[in-house]
C-alpha cells in the first residue's frame, strides 16, 4: 500500500483545536515570574511577539513545551490539553511569591492553513506576520499556515478541517508537542527546542537550567527528535515504543511523541538516539507488520 502524507488544503481552511489549551498569566510581575521558570527569554519579547519554550522540573525534565504569546496585559502559554492537569499546578507552585495570577485561559484556539491563508489574514486582520488581533493574537507559523488565539474570534465563513490533520502539519514542520504520557521524561534538547529557538543560554536562572546547560556545554544529551514515515496495521498512540533493525534482530530505540495516521499510512515524531543512521529501518514494538524510515527534518539540528 502506498504511503500518504497530510495534504495541504487548496484554500484557507479552519482547524478547531480542542486538544490544545492556553494558560494565562496576568499581573504586574508576570514577565519577571515566568522569566525565572522557563527556558525561553521572556523579558526579551515585545508585545505582539511569540516564541517556543519549555517548563522543566528541578532535574531539567519537561512538564511541557509551549508557545508563548505576549499580549498587552497578559502572557499566554499554548500547550497540549493532556499536559495541562500537571503543568498548571507546577506553574502555580511558586506564584504565591509574585504579583501574578495564573489560570486556564478562556481563549479559542484555531489553526488556519491552505493556499491563500496569508492573504486571508491580511484582509481579515491587516497582518502580514505575527501580531495582535482583537482579544488575542495571530501567529504565522510558515507560509499560508497560522495559529489564531483569541477570546473574541469573529465568525469565519471557512471550510473546517480536522485537528488530526493539523497535527500532521505540525509533525512535518518538526514541531514537538509534549502529551501527558511524556511529562517528566525529556530534557528540552531531546525534543529539539534549542534548534527551534526555544532555549536561551544567556538569560538568568530558571527551573532546571543546570541540566539544560550541561547538555549543551558538556555534551550530556544523546537524544533528539526525529520524523518517521511508513505504515502500521493498527492505531498508533503517543508513547508507543519503536524498535530499530540491527541485522536480523530488533532493539528498542525510542518512543512516539506525536502521530498522524490515515488508514495504514503513518507519520510520527519520535525521540531517538542522536546518532541514528539516516537509512535505519524501524517498526512499532507491538506491530511486526509495521515499517518506518526516517524523514529529513525541515531544520538543522544544533547543540
Amino acid at each position: 500500500m502506498s504511503r500518504q502524507l497530510p495534504v495541504f488544503p487548496a484554500q484557507p481552511t479552519l482547524y478547531p483545536l480542542p486538544g490544545f489549551a492556553a494558560i494565562q498569566l496576568s499581573g504586574a510581575e508576570r514577565v519577571k515570574f515566568l522569566q525565572g521558570q522557563v527556558t525561553c527569554d521572556v523579558a526579551a519579547l515585545s508585545t505582539g511577539s511569540q516564541t517556543l519554550g519549555g517548563h522543566c522540573d528541578p532535574k531539567g525534565k519537561l512538564w511541557s513545551d509551549f508557545r508563548l504569546l505576549v499580549q498587552e496585559e497578559s502572557l499566554l502559554l499554548l500547550l497540549r490539553r493532556s499536559a495541562l492537569a500537571r503543568q498548571l499546578p507546577e506553574l502555580k507552585k511558586f506564584a504565591v511569591f509574585s504579583k501574578v495570577e495564573i489560570a486556564e485561559a478562556p481563549h479559542t484556539l484555531c489553526g488556519l492553513a491552505g493556499a491563500g491563508s496569508d492573504g486571508w489574514v491580511a484582509g481579515q486582520f491587516g497582518l502580514a506576520d505575527t501580531g495582535l488581533i482583537p482579544g488575542g493574537m495571530a501567529v504565522r507559523l510558515e507560509a499560508d499556515r497560522w495559529l489564531l488565539v483569541s477570546d473574541a474570534l469573529p465568525a469565519m465563513a471557512l471550510p473546517e478541517g480536522d485537528e488530526a490533520q493539523w497535527l500532521g502539519f505540525e509533525i512535518l514542520a518538526g514541531l514537538p508537542h509534549i502529551e501527558a504520557a511524556h511529562q517528566g521524561e525529556y530534557i528540552p534538547q531531546m525534543i529539539n527546542l534549542q534548534a527551534l529557538g526555544g532555549i536561551s543560554f544567556s538569560k538568568g536562572c530558571y527551573m532546571g537550567q543546570e541540566t539544560v546547560a550541561r547538555a549543551k556545554y558538556r555534551g550530556a544529551n544523546n537524544r533528539a527528535l526525529f520524523l518517521l514515515e511508513g505504515t502500521a496495521s493498527g492505531a498508533v498512540e503517543a508513547g508507543a515504543p519503536l524498535e530499530i533493525q540491527l541485522g536480523e534482530n530488533w532493539r528498542r530505540s525510542g518512543v512516539v511523541l506525536n502521530v498522524w495516521q490515515q488508514g495504514e499510512s503513518l507519520l510520527v515524531s519520535a525521540v531517538l538516539p542522536k546518532d541514528t543512521e539516516a537509512d535505519a529501518t524501524f517498526r512499532l514494538k507491538d506491530d511486526d507488520a509495521s515499517a518506518l524510515c526516517l524523514r529529513p527534518l525541515p531544520y538543522a539540528l544544533i547543540d
